[in-house]
């Protein structure tokens, strides 16, 4: 039976000598500066007390019954031997050490008691003290709350020569604070380290990062812990200390580098308890930091440069933060879908906080450079309004490296454009089925390579193609869209023009109607779930997220979706049949007002209506490749036994893993703490003007949604609440602000739907609102269109809705002027 070891001995285990004493065995058989000293072993606790263990629970008090009894000879003579061996009456530091403290998971830290200066004869005493404190109240309490059975602790004691210390403190190799992993911080104060951890003095705190003193704050430090003949005591700090550095920088330095050793070796940030004592560092305990914050990546393209980021368009069906996985999808889509914005030098797309922007400012640079103000208007349409007066920041660019790097990319994209629109009826005649072969045998798949070939064999190359789809769609005849609308608006006025371009769903295929269409004849038995999931379960609004389940996947979804048409006393059909005949009697008063122009006029609509079908159903079986994108993650999440983890892996890192090679999944705490604490955060402002901080934004009580600008000039928020005209009409309605699809049950038929945005998944909504007013948007935006359809008036891109109005008001909406006046 070992009672006493030395305090390097190998056999210093957590089960022998406790947590504090395995770790200074660590330690100083890592050659760190550890005070020498010897381990009372948890078999001399147990011999001890196996004379009166049954006693023990029941005693009313445990120091006294410890007190009481005699330490056994064998272990005293052991113990004094060990003293000896120090030295002659050496002062010491004698330490409590359970077999349950400074674990990864749970800390004891301060449950047990500790004993400084001891010597000679009091050092049993002492000994018996610390045993005694395994049984105190605050020890059996927290033992009991975290569910560690009593019979199961012994407790060990740690003797160690007591540093002379003239300044001590506490180490934390990672930041307590912010979860930061590559800064230390440092707590010192003048004395024995007691009144650091204890909490009774203001200590300095210094933040040592990348080898160097980065932050600095001297305490008051008005109380120390000293020496005496027969223990400790406090005392006042001297005046000419109080305000003194304990360290220098070079000091806090030495001392982080001290603690990084000790990281290395544990593998784990740490909490060091630190003494310094003649120009010299001595650990006197370590352990894991419990509670500490999940370390974070950032997420952040705006720290790039100077530039104006927009989240319209785009950014409008990508509300979400995106997972890491769902980034990678979305910067693959983009390459494919947009590729005549790529611009050699600039990135044209950004992540900021997990949020998908777009960068203006190289087009509006582009602009500029080749003097095309005529586009300036057709990209308001496209991204939504610049406020008045704010500068977009420009990049340098020259007019001849524009048209030299231009012309290429033109002639590139249009021969790409010509060759897809030929092959895009065959497309989308079996894009549907295509994507449900792929599922299936996705959900086939046996083995993890085996699910890696399938993707970069069919998977993938089904997306490309579906987004190059996309790309010819919306770029199949995108003047006609603008300059029919524009042409017509001047001839009949907004309200005729619009309604006399809506009908564009009689075929019943305008893909962003198809939610609420298919909701509509699934409430009336017209179509099964199935179908409705093969048709239309694809869209939702999160339908990039590939993190987050379609409609098709989610029964509640659909189930919240159908008790909110229950109510409706117009459907989605009926507000259709209206608008259409509002359509013919537009064309009859423009027959009347233009003899002869009307079949010209009428054809020019036709070919405008193809072409945003086309851009609607490219759109959505665009869309329907995430849910296979989906499906693929989620099977090598089944097949890898790594479940979710594997959103949080970008996609080089999954098709790594499914090829066996696992060393991506070590950021997954990492990626997911990232991911929260976005997600966490309220939607980013729609413009963002510089380098922009997500988290400290959001903590500004006087953040604005709309416009973020780092130089610092940002302009008043608009008393008034004006936007696009995004479908014509007059309304006045209460006024009902929803800040995401989930809250639509809020939204009760007759109000005026106020959000910041919306996308296809918030079609179902709309038969409910009397008006839509939003934040973000534009003319071609996907509340605007289905809007125009349905008839109900809208006012999109306004910037302060949601700042503005609130729960209640009484508003008038006139979508034709693209105004909302507060009544009440």
């Amino acid at each position: 039976m070992k009672l006493v070891l030395s305090l390097d001995d190998a056999a210093a285990d957590l089960a022998t000598v406790g947590g504090k004493g395995a770790s200074l065995a660590r330690l100083t058989r890592a050659g760190l500066p550890v005070p020498g000293g010897f381990h009372i072993t948890t078999e001399a606790y147990r011999a001890f007390v196996s004379a009166f263990g049954d006693e023990i629970a029941h005693a009313q008090d445990a120091r006294r019954l410890f007190a009481e009894h005699e330490m056994p000879a064998e272990i005293a003579a052991e113990i004094r031997r060990a003293y000896g061996a120090l030295g002659d009456d050496v002062p010491v530091a004698v330490r409590s050490s359970a077999t349950a403290e400074d674990l990864p998971d749970m800390s004891f830290a301060g449950q047990q008691d500790t004993y400084l200066n001891i010597r000679g004869e009091g050092l049993l005493d002492a000994v018996k003290r610390c045993w005694a404190s395994l049984w105190n109240p605050r020890a059996i309490a927290y033992r009991e709350q975290n569910g560690v059975p009593h019979d199961e602790v012994a407790l060990a004691v740690v003797v160690q020569e007591l540093v002379d210390a003239e300044a001590a403190g506490v180490l934390f190799t990672a930041n307590p604070v912010t979860g930061a992993r590559d800064e230390s911080v440092i707590n010192a104060s003048w004395g024995l380290g007691e009144a650091v951890v204890g909490g009774q003095v203001t200590p300095d705190t210094v933040v040592v990062s990348g080898g160097a003193v980065i932050q600095s704050q001297v305490g008051d430090k008005t109380v120390m812990t000293v020496r005496t003949s027969d223990g400790t005591r406090e005392e006042p700090v001297p005046e000419e200390l109080r305000g003194r550095p304990v360290l220098d920088k070079q000091q806090a330095v030495e001392l982080a580098a001290i603690g990084a050793r000790i990281q290395e070796l544990y593998g784990t940030p740490m909490d060091v308890e630190w003494a310094r004592s003649g120009g010299a560092f001595a650990i006197v305990q370590a352990r894991p930091i419990t509670g500490l914050k999940p370390q974070v990546e950032e997420w952040n393209d705006s720290l790039k440069g100077d530039y104006l980021w927009t989240a319209g368009n785009f950014g409008e069906a990508i509300p979400d933060v995106m997972t890491p996985i769902t980034w990678s999808f979305v910067r693959l889509f983009i390459h494919e879908a947009m590729s005549a914005s790529a611009m050699p030098g600039f990135d044209m797309v950004g992540n900021i906080g997990g949020r998908f922007y777009m960068n203006l400012s190289p087009m509006y640079s582009v602009i500029k450079a080749l003097r095309l103000k005529s586009l300036s208007g057709p990209m308001e349409d496209v991204f939504g309004k610049i406020p008045p007066g704010l500068d977009v920041p420009r990049v340098k660019l020259l007019r001849w490296e524009v048209v030299k790097q231009g012309v290429p990319t033109a002639i590139r994209v249009r021969l790409r454009v010509r060759k897809n629109l030929r092959s895009m009826g065959a497309f989308l005649a079996t894009a549907r089925q295509r994507c449900e072969d792929l599922r299936a045998a996705i959900a086939a798949t046996a083995s993890a390579p085996e699910l890696a070939d399938l993707y970069e064999r069919e998977i993938q190359p089904h997306a490309v193609t579906a987004w190059r789809m996309l790309e010819a769609g919306g770029r199949q005849g995108g003047t006609s869209l603008l300059l029919t609308r524009s042409k017509l608006r001047k001839m009949m006025g907004d309200v005729d023009a619009e309604a006399m371009l809506t009908g564009v769903n009689a075929a019943g295929d305008l893909a962003s109607m198809g939610l609420v269409v298919g909701l509509s004849q699934l409430a009336r038995g017209e179509i099964t779930r199935e179908e409705f999931a093969r048709l239309y379960g694809h869209r939702g609004p999160h339908e990039f997220e590939v993190s987050i389940p379609r409609p098709g996947e989610d029964p509640a979804w659909i189930d919240a979706q159908l008790a909110g048409l229950r109510d409706l006393r117009t459907g989605a059909e009926e507000l259709l049949a209206r608008q259409e005949q509002a359509g013919e009697a537009a064309w009859a008063r423009f027959a009347r007002r233009y003899p002869g122009k009307q079949d010209r006029m009428r054809e020019r609509v036709r070919r405008w209506g193809v072409v945003v079908r086309d851009r609607e159903r490219t759109r959505s079986e665009a869309v329907r490749a995430f849910w296979v994108l989906r499906a693929f993650v989620v099977r090598a999440g089944e097949l890898t036994g790594h479940g979710d983890d594997l959103f949080h892996l970008y996609l080089r890192e999954l098709l790594d893993l499914l090829r066996g090679n696992a060393s991506a999944l070590e950021q997954v705490p990492v990626r997911r703490a990232t991911y929260e604490r976005y997600a966490a955060l309220p939607p980013y402002p729609a413009l963002i003007v510089g380098r922009f901080d997500p988290v400290r934004w959001a903590a500004d009580p006087d953040r604005r949604a709309d416009l973020y600008d780092a130089r610092g000039n940002t302009p008043p928020v608009s008393d008034t609440v004006t936007g696009f005209p995004g479908a014509p009409g007059v309304v006045e309605a209460t006024v009902r602000v929803i800040a995401s699809p989930e809250e639509g049950d809020r939204l009760q038929p007759g109000e005026i739907l106020v959000t910041t945005l919306t996308n296809v998944g918030w079609t179902p909504m709309f038969p409910r609102a009397a008006a839509v007013v939003t934040d973000m948007g534009a003319p071609l935006s996907h509340a605007s269109i289905v809007a125009r359809e349905l008839g109900i008036p809208a006012v999109v891109g306004t910037g302060n809705a949601t700042m503005r109005l609130h729960d209640g008001d009484r508003v008038r909406v006139d979508g034709e002027r693209g105004t909302v006046e507060v009544l009440t």
